[in-house]
């Protein structure tokens, strides 16, 4: 990424086991990459660690929260924190080892390059479990027929072309956040990376996937719950159901024209 300043935002709730490991690994992978460690005060003391790693490490940074809020709201902050000390490059990753660091410089690479020649270069990246070269490894079976199922709800009802809008491992241009109206969002759970992956390929921004290799976490809980499932769902149809009405006159306007539908080279 050259001199691109990049922040590492990372969200903990009770991630006590995990997330030194983390951190110890991203550093090592990215020692040019700040982190940003957003704690939404875990009882088991994921603050407080964090705390000691920022003491340790002056590229780790802590941000504390009086309590549980949500993936969203956590994530809408530590990128507000970044944005207000002028980074370039914002990226989401999990605490809990399902993401491996060591990938990090192949998102960072796919912002400089989409992969063409010809191409110019990507504003957001997502690391996709579901494009070729995406490994899954040691997930149940429900997770994995939930998140295909997911994803390929999201991509009828909106139209979204992504294989993995679900996932959480991703790099965005600050430009693409700061056009995004952060503050409007309302998505609480992982319907947030739909969210934000909608929006900015409506916003005409490039959003490209790479394969990642996905993880099973081995300690501590999985934040997953029914809660979670049902927001995303009434979310997405109700994206879809609002948004039919202006897709369909963005087709008929680009048809008279003689243009391709916005969107159309994001593919």
């Amino acid at each position: 990424m050259g001199s691109d300043r990049v922040l590492v935002c990372i969200p903990t709730y009770n991630e006590r086991d995990n997330l030194s490991a983390t951190v110890e690994r991203l550093r090592a992978a990215c020692p040019e990459v700040d982190v940003l460690v957003i704690d939404d005060g875990s009882p088991d003391g994921t603050g407080e660690l964090a705390d000691d790693l920022a003491r340790g490490d002056d590229r780790v940074n802590v941000l504390h929260r009086t309590e549980k809020s949500g993936l969203g709201t956590a994530y809408v902050t530590g990128f507000g924190w970044g944005l207000e000390r002028g980074y370039d490059v914002l990226v989401e990753m999990d605490a809990d080892g399902s993401h491996q660091p060591e990938e990090l410089p192949r998102l960072l690479d796919a912002l400089a390059s989409s992969g063409a020649s010809a191409s110019p270069a990507a504003d957001v990246v997502l690391g996709s479990r579901w494009v070729e070269g995406g490994v899954l490894r040691n997930w149940p079976r429900s997770r994995l027929l939930l998140s295909r199922g997911g994803n390929a709800y999201v991509r009828l009802v909106l139209g979204l072309p992504l294989r993995d809008a679900t996932g959480g491992f991703r790099a965005y241009r600050a430009e693409v956040l700061r056009k995004l109206a952060l503050d409007a969002v309302a998505s609480q759970g992982y319907c947030f990376q739909v969210d934000l992956a909608w929006q900015a390929w409506r916003s005409g921004f490039s959003v490209v996937e790479v394969p990642i290799t996905f993880i099973e976490r081995t300690a501590g809980t999985s934040k997953m719950s029914r809660a979670i499932v049902a927001e995303a769902f009434w979310r997405v149809t109700w994206w879809g159901v609002r948004s039919r009405p202006a897709a369909v006159r963005d087709r008929l306007r680009a048809r008279k024209a003689g243009l391709p539908p916005e969107g159309a080279s994001n593919n």
